[in-house]
């Protein structure tokens, strides 16, 4: 019969039983190799285990084994992992209910921790935050595994991670007064397969302390219902918030009920969006901003957002950039908010490539080019645009650069399919009335306005 930890739960084998049984009929040896083989299991008693869990971890983590919580719930305060600590529970069951203290769960410096099938409950306790980011906080922590997982009412992050790698997949996170996931300074991080609900902040952020090379990737995730109390104009509100770390992926995520974005970027260089189901986005559902060099956003479906995309601030660096065979729909304006009313599908400024994407029910405008002199080196070509305010709008401050617009199919605008725009105000005649071009730098050609 194989030793894993259905077998271990079921026959009750634990180091404290099993182990001195085979020492007795054993030499030094077997009475080694037979320990190394088993887990160190506990049940729950009502009563303050802290000092009792602590202890199984240290024991196991020394001999490297598990430590196989039953189902049931723990009272625990602060624990420490230890480098090699596998804690495993029965999901959902083995519950570690926090009783207060500076920090939750914490490691520095241990690699290989595991965490399997727990739930860590924080009770909505405060923790010291100069100690603690989170309920689950790991410092340098490499090769780590956090695998199905339940983490809960928190009052920092759920799952915090300073200069780790690894893999968190298949957890829950849920009812975190600040953000569900927090990395900082990855070494080489995939976030897969979660479950991130109700958090005061954010979803996921993946953050750098100065701009570099990060390369986490974060997929098949499913994000919902992101607020943003702690205020601000975007730092907050975001189902995932890359800021600072270069070449990160964000495939194939559904995200939805984002207070802000559902996918932020902000001084991001070489950031992928690809595929993601994103809706009801409060600002901006996919944004690349500030000084990044670099983003692919491709394939992706946006539906109720006051913006679908934007790709922006060439004023402070942003620059190139491919939006491509996106499905973004029924946009709305903020007509509370004083100056940013957005209710565009794609807005972009600088070194930009915006080809075969759909655009339909966009108040403002379909595609935007450009703010005032902020406009260079873009090309919109072989889009989709229906049933919007204006067509394409591009800016025409003569300081601006080169544009192409080109082969678009635009349907149904209230004013004009293609307009030059002084920042939001359109002026001139609709261009798509003849291929003549607004001023040398703008060209159009083989355009279909209906």
């Amino acid at each position: 019969m194989p030793l894993d930890r259905r077998t271990l739960l079921s026959t009750g084998l634990v180091a404290t039983g099993f182990a001195a049984t085979a020492s007795a009929a054993a030499g030094p040896r077997a009475r080694a190799e037979t320990a190394f083989q088993t887990a160190v299991s506990l049940a729950p008693t009502g009563s303050d285990q802290t000092a009792e869990v602590q202890a199984a971890i240290d024991t196991a983590a020394e001999r490297g084994v598990p430590v196989a919580l039953a189902p049931g719930r723990f009272q625990v305060g602060a624990l420490t992992l230890r480098p090699r600590s596998h804690l495993i529970g029965t999901p959902r069951q083995t519950v570690l209910q926090f009783t207060g203290g500076a920090t939750f769960l914490a490691a520095d410096g241990a690699p290989d921790v595991r965490l399997q099938g727990l739930v860590v409950d924080g009770a909505r306790l405060a923790m010291d935050a100069a100690r603690a980011t989170s309920l689950i906080a790991l410092f340098e922590c490499e090769a780590l595994v956090l695998s199905d997982v339940v983490v809960r009412d928190g009052l920092l992050n759920g799952i915090g991670l300073t200069r780790c790698s690894g893999r968190v997949s298949d957890c829950t996170i849920a009812g975190m007064s600040e953000a569900g996931l927090l990395s900082l300074d990855a070494l080489g991080l995939e976030i897969a397969y979660n479950r991130i609900t109700d958090c005061a902040n954010n979803g996921i952020q993946v953050w750098r302390s100065s701009p570099g090379e990060d390369g986490t990737i974060i997929s098949g995730n499913r994000i919902e219902r992101i607020a943003a109390k702690g205020g601000g104009t975007g730092q907050n509100g975001n189902g995932v918030n890359v800021f600072r770390a270069g070449n990160v992926l964000v495939a194939n995520n559904r995200i939805a009920d984002c207070a802000y974005t559902a996918i932020r970027g902000n001084g991001a260089d070489n950031i992928q969006m690809i595929g993601n189901s994103c809706s009801k986005a409060g600002e901006v559902a996919l944004y690349a901003e500030f000084a990044f060099e670099g983003a692919l956003i491709s394939g992706n479906v946006v539906e109720k957002a006051a913006s679908g995309i934007s790709v922006t601030n060439f004023n402070e660096g942003g620059r190139l950039a491919v939006v491509q065979g996106n499905l973004i729909r029924d946009l709305f304006r903020r007509e509370h908010e004083p100056v940013d009313v957005r209710g565009i599908g794609i807005g972009i400024e600088a070194d930009t490539v915006v080809s075969g994407n759909v655009i339909e029910n966009a108040p403002s405008a379909g595609i935007s080019a450009g703010w005032g002199p902020y406009l260079r080196d873009v090309s919109i070509s072989g889009n989709l645009i229906r049933n919007a305010g204006i067509g394409i709008a591009v800016s025409s401050d003569p300081a601006g650069g080169a544009c192409l617009i080109s082969n678009n199919m635009i349907s149904g605008t209230q004013e004009g399919a293609i307009r030059m725009m002084q920042h939001a105000e359109p002026h001139g005649p609709d261009l798509a009335s003849s291929d003549t071009p607004a001023s040398g730098r703008i060209v159009l050609s083989g355009n279909v306005a209906v």
